[in-house]
């Protein structure tokens, strides 16, 4: 078992917090990923549960075992960096080898673990070339086997695939989960990468200045978010936010968007009737309107401003007065920049956000 916990972990660097007030528990076995922009401490909160870097206050164990203070090689963890860190003057059987070497494990066991894990990661006709003649993708694989090799209870990954292209990052995204889930080993996966985040992790930790803002799994994130933040990072393109004003009158609630009344759900009217009078941010998915070339009852008019021809799918930019917006439809409905257009929003998939809190009402 090695199930890891994170409890009230705080980091900083000349007394500006990296990490503050960190909570998280990654079960048994599980995949989670840690996603943020750049800046926003993910590497720092892995870099303490690896002992790399000493937390602050708080606490982390390791299969009920307290680490927070023991050094990395007391913690029975195995690292991938982004930057791969193999050795260029070794061959890959060393490279993959060489954590073991140095625990003084029997060459036999080196041999066998090396060779198990080259298997697992298709890489067992390098064994003797040097990283110099491998490209990036197996040089990256070497690394992953390096990590596989020493068969520690939690295995942690700071942004792995971003030295790669876009093609070979897909190739690795799909052949890593598939790989992390016969092992069965206990992950946390650094990312900025949303999209990396949604197709691998068991559940998704979205951090923002040092904090987290959000733990769930992808559909949760993504469908649900929990603040404007969240919401605004997840999604390609991110969810759409335009502002109304809430009515609420005669036991009714209704939110003016420009000259158009938008209906919520009947369950958010009582957290919606506190903004009387007053906006409130109301947030979309594009893929969740419905455009229609002609007026029906409840459709809000916009304009077409930009219309982006994706293969599956086109991108459509429209004004609502001076606010634009994200639209989504299928490449065979007929539209034009210039042309008029009336949306359709379902009241199930609108999220309604407090403007000052930036939290989503429940």
């Amino acid at each position: 078992m090695s199930e890891i916990r994170i409890e009230h972990v705080s980091k900083s660097f000349n007394g500006q917090y990296a990490v503050q007030d960190a909570n998280l528990t990654i079960a048994d076995g599980e995949f989670l990923v840690l996603l943020g922009p750049s800046g926003c401490g993910k590497t720092t909160l892995l870099r303490t549960v690896a002992g790399l870097g000493m937390a602050d206050s708080g606490r982390i164990s390791i299969d009920g075992r307290d680490v927070t203070y023991l050094k990395p090689g007391e913690r029975k963890i195995s690292m991938v960096f982004q930057s791969y860190a193999i050795f260029p003057h070794m061959t890959v059987r060393d490279n993959i080898g060489f954590g073991l070497k140095m625990n003084n494990v029997p060459a036999s066991e080196i041999q066998a673990n090396v060779a198990e894990a080259a298997e697992l990661l298709h890489i067992e006709n390098l064994l003797d070339r040097r990283p110099s003649d491998m490209s990036g993708g197996q040089r990256q694989r070497v690394a992953v086997a390096r990590a596989l090799a020493m068969k520690a209870e939690v295995l942690l990954m700071d942004e792995p695939l971003s030295n790669l292209d876009a093609l070979l990052r897909l190739e690795m995204r799909a052949e890593l989960k598939r790989l992390l889930a016969d092992v069965n080993a206990t992950t946390i996966y650094v990312t900025h990468d949303q999209i990396e985040a949604l197709s691998m992790g068991d559940r998704i930790a979205v951090m923002k200045d040092g904090e987290i803002q959000q733990v769930d799994g992808p559909s949760t994130v993504y469908d649900h978010p929990s603040n404007q933040f969240v919401g605004s990072f997840i999604g390609n393109p991110p969810m759409n936010f335009l502002t109304g004003t809430v009515s609420a009158a005669n036991g009714s609630v209704s939110v003016a968007v420009g000259p158009d009344q938008i209906t919520p759900a009947a369950a958010l009217a009582p957290a919606l009737k506190a903004f009387d009078q007053k906006p409130v941010t109301i947030g979309i998915r594009a893929e969740s309107m419905e455009a229609l070339s002609s007026p029906v009852p409840g459709a809000i008019k916009v304009s077409v401003v930009v219309v982006e021809p994706l293969g599956p799918q086109n991108l459509l930019t429209v004004g609502l007065g001076d606010q634009r917006l994200k639209v989504s439809t299928h490449p065979s409905f007929p539209v034009a920049a210039g042309d008029d257009l009336w949306l359709q929003f379902p009241s199930d998939q609108i999220r309604w956000i407090d403007p000052k809190t930036e939290q989503v009402l429940s």
